[in-house]
């Protein structure tokens, strides 16, 4: 969901040949004609394929569609929707649509559906049109721009690190996205209070009949869940079938959640830092169980790795390497753990690099104009719309209190939510709740036990407040089952969109691939590593991110659809519920 390594790629690239593709989208056209009524959308949409324009789209039809920027007045301003979906590739077996939305907020279908396309099931790409979009507010479709240019964007977000350290740069960091919060205010203040994740819903239901949809079908990951179930909520009948993967509590999206939270920004209601503190646990455990030609910053156990890993961290703070601050470090980190392949090789080859005193190699700059960046895009949606504490003096304590509760990745999550407090626009017609009402068909909730944004616990609270639906459970790591393979989740998945079949209570799957079962090829610029010697390990201090394993639901159910856990994972136990949930997409 929030800050994924995915969704940060795609906002990456939504400025890509944006022109080109801005004209085919005009070429293509759209209508849009009447309006809710008793809580529907109501009104239609026409969309007219074309070819889409970018290479990375080779083999995808992009269109645009028109809706009201305000669904209770659709006769007022008109706002574009960039459309693009991949036609069902086996012959004489198309069933229908299936919608996908990759996260967030801010992540645009038009680059996030070429780019995990590959990974969805076989079968599901054979049966159906998959189709995605990018929501109201950004990528291609009407978007919260607050500069006039990349360059302009850049040029501030290059000044603003991932989150302040130090009182100077609290000051300076809060003062910053003053700035951006005035800029955006002045640029469009209509479209800031319309870019909801209801409202988005409602897009998607215009979407839905657009293509000839009786019902949903519909697989969001990340954020993605949290709009699912709000289509759930505001369209109960409509609902075909619902897949969420790395879920958001909406309850601690849109309030104090279920443990309460009175006082906390977004993410830490939703128990991000947990997740990405119990995700980092594993990451260093088993790095230190795995030798150095498969974990390049194995020290030789897991004690030593987390040693090694506290030490940087400490040697960070005093002094950089080059452009890699502290900030930066524990940002990239948190980060990398989100795709286990390649995600935690790179994340290892990264520290290994810091830990010898040399720069990681950068990633190369992509050819062409430079992208917009869109950074405010996923600002504009959570500020509008999720409570967070209205004073910047209030993060210092927070930041203290979670770094207590779940180690330095918290710092990340804590300032993530600060510009909150300079952000002006209220959301015109959110939806709270209920969240619990009796949908046409029952949702299939998908979660990871380690995800670093969405924890485990938020998978069980989603599936817990929808009405009827299902958990299926991944023994594995990483945000969302889709980019983080299992075959087991997958022919679950499948069997459920084509034929409704939930898979059984308590089931569980494990992942495809394990972290680090695989060699590790270092980059060009890389030294090889090396083990760490006996002497030069350092005790392991108290870790206060080490946290108990989740409560797996229900306790003792046995594995069902896939292969048991590798045998080097010890056996399922279960421990005390550590509070922990989701961070966007």
């Amino acid at each position: 969901m929030l800050g994924n390594g995915t969704s940060a790629r795609l906002r990456g690239a939504a400025g890509v040949t944006a022109g080109a593709l801005l004209a085919v989208l005009s070429a293509a056209g759209s209508a849009f004609a009447g309006g809710p009524g008793d809580g529907d959308t109501g009104g239609a949409v026409t969309l007219r394929w074309q070819s889409c324009p970018q290479s990375a789209q080779k083999g995808f039809e992009c269109a645009v569609a028109k809706v009201p920027l305000d669904h209770a007045d659709p006769s007022g301003r008109a706002i574009n929707l960039a459309v693009i979906r991949h036609r069902a590739t086996g012959p004489g077996q198309r069933e229908g649509a299936l919608f996908f939305n990759p996260g967030g907020p801010g992540g645009p279908g038009t680059l996030g559906l070429p780019e995990l396309y590959a990974k969805f099931p076989a079968a599901l790409k054979n049966r159906f049109d998959i189709v995605s979009w990018d929501p109201r507010g950004v990528g291609q479709s009407t978007a919260v721009h607050c500069f006039d240019s990349a360059a302009e964007a850049a040029a501030w977000q290059s000044k603003v690190p991932p989150f302040p350290v130090g009182a100077a740069e609290q000051r300076a960091y809060a003062a910053a996205y003053a700035d951006l919060a005035e800029r955006c205010e002045r640029r469009d203040p209509e479209l800031l209070r319309h870019v909801s994740t209801a409202d988005t819903a409602r897009d998607l239901d215009l979407l839905r009949g657009a293509v000839g949809e009786e019902r949903l079908r519909y697989w969001g990951i990340s954020y993605g869940t949290l709009l699912g179930a709000t289509y759930a909520n505001l369209f109960p009948d409509r609902v075909g079938r619902l897949v969420v993967d790395g879920n958001v509590d909406p309850q601690g999206w849109v309030n104090g959640g279920q443990g309460g939270g009175a006082g906390l920004n977004t993410f830490l209601r939703l128990g991000s830092h947990f997740g990405s503190a119990e995700t980092l646990g594993q990451f260093l455990e088993r790095c230190g169980r795995t030798p150095v030609s498969r974990c390049a910053f194995s020290a030789g156990s897991p004690a030593q790795t987390r040693a090694k890993y506290d030490t940087l961290l400490a040697r960070l703070a005093g002094r950089p390497v080059g452009a890699w601050t502290y900030a930066r470090t524990v940002k990239e980190v948190r980060g990398g753990l989100y795709t286990v392949h390649p995600g935690w090789t790179r994340t290892a080859e990264t520290l290994q690099s810091l830990w010898r005193g040399r720069a990681p190699a950068e990633p190369a700059e992509a050819p062409g104009p430079a992208s917009y960046p869109g950074f405010e895009q996923s600002i504009a949606v959570m500020c509008a719309e999720s409570p967070n504490p209205a004073s910047p003096t209030a993060y210092p304590g927070l930041e203290q209190r979670a770094v207590r509760q779940a180690g330095a990745l918290a710092r990340w999550w804590v300032w993530a939510n600060e510009p909150c407090t300079s952000w002006r626009a209220r959301a015109a017609a959110p939806y709270t709740g209920p969240w619990n009402r009796a949908t046409a068909h029952p949702v299939l909730v998908v979660n990871a036990l380690y995800d670093p944004s969405t924890p485990y616990r938020a998978g069980q609270a989603m599936a817990s407040e929808l009405a009827g639906a299902r958990l299926l459970t991944l023994e594995g790591h990483g945000h969302t089952t889709l980019d983080n393979p299992s075959a087991c989740v997958k022919d679950h998945v499948v069997r459920y969109v084509l034929n409704g079949a939930l898979p059984p209570k308590g089931a569980r799957c494990a992942q495809d691939v394990p972290p680090f079962k695989t060699a590790w090829v270092p980059s060009s610029q890389t030294t090889p590593p090396q083990p760490e010697t006996a002497g030069g390990a350092v005790a392991a201090p108290p870790a206060p991110w080490r946290l108990p394993q989740p409560a797996l639901v229900p306790v003792g159910a046995a594995w069902t659809g896939g292969a048991p856990p590798p045998t080097d994972d010890g056996p399922l136990r279960t421990w005390p519920p550590a509070w922990r949930t989701t961070r966007h997409g």
